[in-house]
């Protein structure tokens, strides 16, 4: 191969790996909007977020919310406001700073999110079973791969 070939074959890789990474982007965003909505929470993205944060790795300071969430601690407080107003979060004077709180899930902030969890898996299932057998492998295949992105990105 000349070296004019070899750069038109590598310019046309990187073309068409761009072509997949926009088309995936497009199509991950789209599907992230409409389980977000199948959800039928008023709570938003970020303060859903926030909660399954809590959930996972809780209790938090608000601070170590806005760290795990790569949000500003005002940000934070703000959804953590809110989150207390809607009876999904529980505070406690922070024993370490006095000017602080940690904050924890409550029993209906977990009992909201495996709702919300059941109804968008229920949603994409019914989805699935639309698709032939080969296009649902497919996807299966897709999940890990995209697991894999996710944790190579962790490490």
């Amino acid at each position: 191969m000349t070296g004019s070939t070899s750069t038109t074959a590598a310019h046309a890789g990187r073309s068409a790996e761009l072509q997949v990474a926009s088309r995936l982007r497009l199509a991950i965003t789209r599907m992230a909007r409409r389980l977000r909505q199948e959800s039928g929470s008023d709570l938003g993205p970020s303060q859903l977020a926030a909660l399954a944060t809590l959930e996972r790795h809780g209790p938090l300071t608000p601070s170590e919310l806005a760290e795990r969430e790569g949000i500003r601690r005002p940000g934070a407080t703000r959804i953590l406001a809110r989150l207390a107003e809607a009876g999904l979060v529980e505070r406690v004077p922070d024993p370490a700073d006095g000017r602080s709180a940690i904050v924890s899930i409550a029993d209906q902030g977990r009992s909201l999110l495996r709702r919300l969890r059941r109804r968008k898996t229920a949603y994409l299932a019914t989805r699935l079973r639309e698709l032939p057998e080969s296009d649902r492998r497919t996807l299966a295949r897709a999940a890990e791969v995209l697991e894999r992105l996710l944790e190579s990105e962790r490490a």
